[in-house]
């Protein structure tokens, strides 16, 4: 029995795959995320579709889905960040990457998805691009034709910032 390819090292039939058959809901987004990846990697279109909330399920581009799924070498999930999504929860947001190759070239997908919980049951209601922050600096930025900071007394370009 090999491990589930969400990456959360169990068998499959005891992870992802008691939701993909339908045995079990995903009790929380984060599971339903991890299942939904792990569908990806199985090209299983009709777990996508069924776990798509019906708002947005028009919106599936089922054949290019499918086609980008199949020809995909699924490498790995990454889950950054999980906001709600627990049984108690009526949305839950969670950030992940997706890793794989696709034609050749070494891919990663990042998105922040938005779950909703209906009753029971967990769907997948939209997607958006994860906040980007912008690093600052704890110090100035040593210019090439500054002072070097080791206290040499020559310009950094002719000392430390020799390339």
């Amino acid at each position: 029995m090999s491990n589930c390819a969400c990456g959360s090292k169990k068998p499959y039939d005891e992870c992802c795959g008691v939701y993909i058959s339908g045995a079990q809901k995903a009790p929380t987004a984060e599971a339903l995320m991890r299942s939904r990846y792990t569908a990806h990697t199985m090209a299983n279109m009709e777990y996508i579709v069924k776990t798509q909330h019906e708002k947005t399920r028009a919106e599936i581009d089922l054949e290019h889905t499918r086609s980008w799924a199949e020809e995909s070498e699924w490498l790995g999930l990454e889950i950054v960040n999980t906001e709600k999504g627990q049984p108690s929860d009526e949305q839950g947001l969670i950030e992940f990457i997706a890793h794989y190759n696709y034609k050749d070239n070494r891919e990663a997908h990042h998105e922040e998805s938005l779950f909703q919980r209906e009753g029971d049951e967990w769907f997948f209601l939209d997607a958006r691009a994860p906040k980007v922050s912008q690093v600052r600096r704890a110090e100035a930025k040593v210019g090439r034709n500054d002072p070097c900071p080791c206290g040499s007394g020559k310009k950094y370009k002719k000392c430390c910032g020799k390339a």
